[in-house]
């Protein structure tokens, strides 16, 4: 492996990814700035992507190796090591709404700073005919290691945060994500993360995300949608609609909500479609029941496009596997979610990494060849173009293997 030298560390080429003025930027609106003295917010944001590169365990774990290598972390930005009650106090005090924004806009400069990142890793499982933005909308549960969290109680004895997100498969990447309180049900957080989709995009969800209303609200919106029916769902059929001789497909209906409550969120028809599929590590056959408000698909397009939503299980996976979310630096519900908007941004960041530097291998691989040269002057460019002998990109699979971190649940 040949790797061109530089006159910066691995770490800072991998900060400056995100706009020099950004920073601050952000911390003048949510007024972060006015809370910082000596350890100002570029200081914090380094602080955090450096616990996620190298997965530091604890708070002294991240305070003694910034302290240790003090010279060049300063040459970034300027940023200097904090002590430990410092960065605890940082992530427990500053608004964390800095942090999300700061994820949003990191997305938006790298989609625009080359376009062919948001749309050069489809991925595979995901039809090729379908040629709109297609999404799929999630939720995975974090579990929190300190039971006397009040604000995350999820259950008796257990502490957790969720995290809804919408993932662009066409890209691969996040396309809206929202964080909450585990005990919150699902279906509370589907407006807001279906509020920036357009006309003609799709979405694919499961049915813990079935609210009548706002499944109505997007056929109004003109946007295509395909779920998982929720069980005991009363309902009418309107007419039968042709599926032809395919034994899978058993039905093809136009149908309509008969429940008082939903029949009135939901006045409309929308199509219903019983399908034969085969899961994972089964031989037989068991019979799914989908809802869409598209008419114009095929039924077995509608059983293929809801197959691709386990994409965003690959991303839960990829996450929770190679960033830090399994130990928290602090408690409360600022520091938790400091630390998961960092994880987030830290996957952009290598991401765009992957993309520009033609990365033949994967996600996991990338993290862990980083994480062993982040205070090594080399170029990381050379360094991810030249590793190993594979050639051209991998592709991402469309069944994810069991994550192997305690703690989570999909």
């Amino acid at each position: 492996m040949d790797t061109a030298k530089s006159k910066f560390t691995t770490l800072q080429q991998i900060c400056e990814l995100i706009p020099g003025h950004l920073i601050p930027k952000l911390a003048r609106e949510h007024k972060v700035e006015e809370k910082c003295r000596t350890f100002e917010a570029t200081s914090h944001v380094v602080s955090l992507i450096h616990t996620q590169l190298s997965h530091a365990l604890s708070l002294n774990d991240v305070c003694d190796t910034l302290q240790n290598h003090r010279g060049p972390l300063s040459t970034i930005r300027d940023a200097t090591p904090p002590a430990r009650n410092t960065l605890s106090h940082a992530s427990r005090n500053r608004n964390p709404e800095m942090a999300e924004a700061l994820f949003r806009e990191t997305l938006a400069r790298l989609e625009r700073r080359s376009p062919l990142f948001a749309a050069g890793r489809r991925y595979v499982a995901l039809p090729r005919r379908f040629k709109r933005a297609v999404y799929a909308m999630d939720a995975t549960t974090i579990q929190l290691v300190a039971n006397c969290m009040d604000w995350a109680k999820h259950r008796r004895r257990k502490a957790a945060a969720k995290m809804h997100l919408l993932l662009n498969l066409n890209g691969f990447l996040p396309g809206f994500v929202v964080m909450d309180a585990a005990k919150h049900h699902d279906a509370t957080k589907a407006r807001e993360l279906c509020a920036t989709l357009q006309a003609g995009e799709v979405v694919l969800f499961d049915k813990a995300y079935n609210d009548f209303g706002h499944l109505a609200e997007l056929t109004v919106r003109e946007v295509s949608r395909v779920g998982r029916a929720k069980d005991g769902m009363a309902f009418e059929v309107v007419r039968e609609l042709p599926h032809g001789s395919n034994p899978d497909i058993p039905q093809d209906a136009e149908v309509r909500l008969t429940g008082a409550k939903a029949g009135t969120a939901h006045p409309g028809t929308f199509r219903l479609v019983r399908a034969l599929v085969t899961l994972d590590g089964k031989e037989e056959k068991v019979e799914i029941t989908f809802i869409t408000n598209n008419s114009e698909w095929a039924a077995s397009s509608v059983c293929d496009l809801y197959r691709a939503r386990w994409g965003i299980e690959t991303l839960f996976k990829q996450i929770k596997q190679t960033l830090q979310l399994a130990d928290f630096l602090g408690n409360n519900a600022n520091a938790v979610r400091w630390q998961i908007w960092t994880a987030l941004r830290t996957y952009l960041l290598l991401r765009y990494l992957a993309h520009a530097g033609q990365w033949a291998h994967t996600f996991n691989r990338l993290f862990t060849l980083l994480r062993g040269v982040l205070w090594e002057c080399l170029d990381v460019f050379s360094l991810v173009r030249s590793y190993g002998t594979a050639s051209g990109s991998p592709k991402l699979v469309a069944r994810a293997d069991q994550a192997y971190l305690p703690g989570f649940g999909g």
